[in-house]
């Protein structure tokens, strides 16, 4: 199993970025998708989900209504739409699977390597 995640970089507060999660070598649609955050000297934090074979979605409360999360199974790959971005945002960002949605980072399976978000003026 591989995570892959992408389109992390630089931008002004207010805007919007997507982040990708390709997925591969799994052998079914049983798991989900978790998507953390790692801001400097802090803790990495959850910050989103959704399960790969019914779509259903949760998000932290510091994100609601500014992130959303999707798939596109055809793709095997998992998106983050991040719109009203915050400097607050800044962080590395990781996907993660497991087999169920779940803020701890002891249950998620696997990991994909982290993409850096910047957000300033």
């Amino acid at each position: 199993v591989q995570l892959q995640a992408s389109g992390g970089g630089l931008v002004q507060p207010g805007r919007s970025l997507r982040l990708s999660c390709a997925a591969s070598g799994f052998t079914s649609d049983d798991y989900t998708i978790n998507w953390f955050r790692q801001a400097p000297g802090k803790e990495r934090k959850w910050v989103s989900c959704i399960s790969i074979s019914d779509g259903s979605t949760d998000d932290a409360d510091s994100v609601k209504g500014r992130f959303t999360i999707s798939r596109d199974n055809a793709k095997n790959t998992v998106y983050l739409q991040m719109n009203s971005l915050k400097p607050e945002d800044t962080a590395v960002y990781y996907c993660a699977a497991a087999f169920q949605c779940s803020a701890y980072r002891d249950y998620q399976s696997y990991w994909g390597q982290g993409t850096l978000v910047t957000v300033s003026s």
